[in-house]
């Protein structure tokens, strides 16, 4: 099991930057890849980014690329997403995901959720 807890999130401006952390617990994080998700009400959950299990492969969502990085310390067993210039568009509760098949499957081959940390931007 991997157990995965959220912060960071809250209520900005939209052009505003946020700072998302996943702290993970249980099995050794370096074996998986890591990704967050995002779910805004009245719509599914969708992908945003994913790093590799070494943190040197990263995935963007067309709709964040060039705003959003993500990145791990494999050190502290944390994986984190930095926003900036958010829009009232990128509003959703934000999932962080462990994905043990790695990188390329994370988007559809996700092992562990955590709960979710609410992003919410005024315009």
């Amino acid at each position: 099991q991997v157990q995965l807890v959220e912060s960071g999130g809250g209520l900005v401006q939209a052009g505003d930057s946020l700072r998302l952390s996943c702290a993970a617990s249980g099995r050794t994080f370096s074996n998986y890849a890591m990704g967050w998700f995002r779910q805004a009400p009245g719509k599914e959950r969708e992908f945003v980014a994913a790093v590799s299990r070494s943190g040197s492969g990263t995935l963007y969502a067309d709709s964040v690329k060039g705003r959003c990085t993500i990145s791990r310390d494999n050190a502290k067993n944390t994986v984190f997403l930095q926003m900036n210039s958010l829009k009232p568009e990128d509003t959703a509760v934000y999932y962080c995901a462990a994905g043990g098949s790695g990188l390329l499957w994370i988007r559809t081959r996700v092992d562990y959720w955590g709960r979710g940390t609410q992003v919410t931007v005024s315009s």
